[in-house]
């Protein structure tokens, strides 16, 4: 597992051209947070239903409503749902980087967001050698398109991911700790080429500090 180094220069919104200095800094705060902690995920994998209030992992007790699943998962007969965090400790270590260096810790929030991200790829890639046969298609999460962010809560519960990674979820459907990411991944038999991912679906655009920048968080 590695931290792409050019996905967290990207959630700074560094451009093509990046200094020396801040590319030097950029690796000495990914390599500190990689020495720290790894990524914790779990993810389990279920057959899909259809039915008239959306897609049910009834194993899970779990319907995906809305079109967003609805197209993603057209073609799949199984979907995997993941979570995945960088834990409490991670948290606390942002905090310590804050009170020292505000700038330090911007940059480490970014490596943060990348790392959590190779979390996700390394469970994805288990998941592929758990099901040679099958295609997966892009991850995708609650809050995304019009699959409901009050799916967070049921979706962790489903994975029992309190207990097994120590993820909550807050009143306001937010992830606790905070460097945390739920997913649904559809599992089909025929290759999957839908891609809905980008700023348009996404219930962040509004808010998100990197639209404010000029960018976005596609590679």
């Amino acid at each position: 597992m590695e931290l792409d180094l050019r996905q967290a220069l990207h959630y700074l919104g560094a451009g093509e051209q990046v200094p020396p200095a801040l590319l030097e800094q950029v690796s000495h705060q990914a390599g500190q947070l990689q020495a720290a902690l790894r990524p914790r995920y779990v993810y389990r994998v279920y057959d899909i239903t259809r039915t008239g209030q959306g897609l049910c992992l009834s194993q899970a007790g779990l319907v995906l409503p809305g079109n967003t699943a609805g197209r993603m998962l057209e073609e799949c007969g199984r979907a995997a749902l993941l979570a995945c965090t960088l834990g409490a400790e991670y948290d606390a270590m942002l905090r310590t980087c804050q009170a020292r260096d505000m700038a330090q810790a911007v940059i480490l929030d970014a490596c943060g967001s990348a790392w959590v991200e190779a979390g996700c790829d390394a469970a994805e890639a288990e998941l592929a050698g758990l099901f040679p046969g099958l295609h997966r298609t892009d991850r995708f999460s609650p809050g995304y398109g019009d699959l409901p962010l009050e799916l967070q809560a049921p979706l962790c519960a489903a994975l029992d991911a309190q207990r097994r990674i120590g993820l909550t979820v807050t009143p306001s459907f937010l992830l606790n700790p905070t460097k945390s990411v739920t997913a649904v991944i559809g599992l089909a038999a025929v290759p999957q080429k839908k891609r809905i991912r980008g700023c348009a679906y996404c219930s962040m655009r509004q808010t998100c500090s990197l639209r404010k920048r000029g960018t976005t968080c596609a590679l």
